[in-house]
């Protein structure tokens, strides 16, 4: 296993502009026909064929993912990762955050996708408490890119600045020295 195997970096910004991601995952509802929040930015700056294609899914239950291409986003395809609702954390919420985490990564190494850029699934509209999200985000992530060494960065997209605050803590401390900040504080 190498050190490339599991980089993990954080930005501040919007998921859709990263150039450097081959896929980029989308924190998507059940249906996958887009909703508000990241869902809808990928949606509206994808274009209406990546909206055909999750409709031929016919939906993704919760904790799994389906890929589609990017249409207009930068990477090559988009992987839409359903994260659970939050009802208190006693119904299997933190099981099925770390399986959608994982499958993204599975479908980013089978689709060869070298690096991936992700969202903080579950943390909008669905509610999830951001520290216990980043957590579980973070942790199984990095599991899945060491059993996948063919991703070789998972790079967090966070939407503010207190989101990425609290992403950056829990990655030094699951990373300790391998965690690097790099300029206008997002984490290489």
């Amino acid at each position: 296993m190498s050190l490339m195997a599991e980089l993990i970096t954080l930005h501040l910004g919007d998921i859709t502009g990263d150039a450097e991601a081959d896929a980029i995952v989308n924190a998507a509802n059940a249906t996958l026909l887009g909703g508000g929040g990241v869902d809808g930015a990928i949606h509206r700056a994808a274009s209406p064929e990546v909206l055909a294609e999750c409709r031929a899914h016919g939906g993704c239950p919760t904790g799994d993912a389906r890929v589609t291409g990017a249409g207009r986003l930068p990477a090559r395809c988009i992987i839409h990762a359903v994260g659970p609702v939050w009802r208190g954390g006693a119904e299997g919420e933190a099981g099925l955050l770390a399986s959608c985490y994982r499958r993204a990564v599975e479908l980013a190494a089978a689709g060869g996708c070298r690096r991936m850029a992700l969202p903080a699934i579950s943390t909008g509209a669905f509610g999830y408490p951001l520290r216990e999200a980043a957590r579980v985000a973070l942790e199984s992530t990095r599991q899945a890119l060491a059993a996948q060494e063919a991703v070789i960065e998972a790079r967090f997209w966070l939407f503010d600045e207190a989101t990425l605050a609290v992403f950056a803590e829990d990655l030094e401390r699951l990373e300790g020295r391998w965690a690097q900040i790099a300029p206008g504080g997002r984490h290489a």
